[in-house]
């Protein structure tokens, strides 16, 4: 076990912006190294970013980067981002599974098709990476695998208000809590990472509420910084969900002003207080 994640390898599903860029750039400045398996590979007028630019900020920042154009949905395209970690720095150390797709549509408004494609993409997709990897992940000496998923909370308000997004998301909770158990004699450590407050990404301006929202939220480097907390966290967690500020006060910071947001942020969903 190390305190740094340097050298490290880790491979995420998405991270060409928001907050699974801000994981990357944050492990970067540690010497980390990337590979990113997202979709964009043209830039999209409603979106920043794309693959190649994520490498360019990863690289910028201190790491190594590779970018695998493809979809998590895909068995052989993650198959073909293992490999890519493995041919070109020897291994993984890290899976982090940050791809996931978000409607927040009721049950009767939301169509059989995009239902499976939610399901797919959140707990399919943390499925198929996490056992694509978990070869390799048997031969790292701090085998990890974070998943970007919510507490399990059952309360009727959040339950009733989109049920599937909620089986989608809390099933990669699921997953994630089963690995570590699965996997605890291999060495392999699984914890779950949600934010307290939104985020202040493109899709909370875009779906959640528009600028208001954003000013309502804090900055992706909050995301980031928790989750280098983590994985690099001395008492080497396993099978647990940390909210970003816990994972960070783990790590002795509580001063969370630099992250912007306002005195009376936005919870995230499935987050009841402060």
């Amino acid at each position: 076990m190390t305190d740094s994640l340097k050298g490290r390898t880790i491979v995420m599903s998405g991270g060409s912006r928001g907050i699974g860029l801000a994981i990357l750039t944050a492990a970067a400045r540690q010497g980390a190294n990337a590979v990113l398996l997202a979709k964009t590979d043209q830039p999209d007028p409603r979106l920043p970013g794309t693959v190649h630019t994520a490498v360019a900020e990863i690289e910028a920042a201190g790491g190594r980067a590779v970018a695998v154009v493809g979809d998590v949905r895909e068995e052989a395209d993650v198959a073909r981002a293992v490999a890519t970690a493995v041919e070109t720095f020897g291994g993984v150390d890290i899976v982090v599974n940050n791809a996931s797709a978000l409607n927040l549509a009721g049950t009767l408004d939301l169509t059989p098709k995009r239902y499976d494609l939610m399901q797919q993409i959140n707990s399919r997709g943390t499925f198929q990476l996490t056992r694509a990897a978990l070869p390799h992940l048997f031969d790292s000496d701090d085998a990890q695998i974070v998943t970007l998923s919510p507490p399990i909370n059952l309360a009727p308000h959040w339950l009733g208000r989109f049920p599937a997004y909620a089986l989608s998301k809390m099933g990669m909770t699921l997953l994630t809590l089963g690995f570590a158990a699965e996997f605890a004699e291999k060495g392999v450590r699984a914890n779950c990472l949600w934010p307290q407050t939104t985020i202040a990404t493109a899709a909370v301006v875009n779906l959640l509420g528009g600028e208001e929202a954003a000013g309502r939220s804090r900055s992706v480097e909050i995301m980031g910084d928790a989750a280098v907390a983590l994985l690099t966290d001395a008492e080497r967690p396993t099978g647990q969900i940390f909210l970003d500020v816990e994972a960070l006060a783990r790590s002795g910071r509580t001063d969370l002003s630099e992250y912007g947001g306002t005195d009376d942020p936005e919870l995230d969903f499935f987050v009841d207080s402060l």
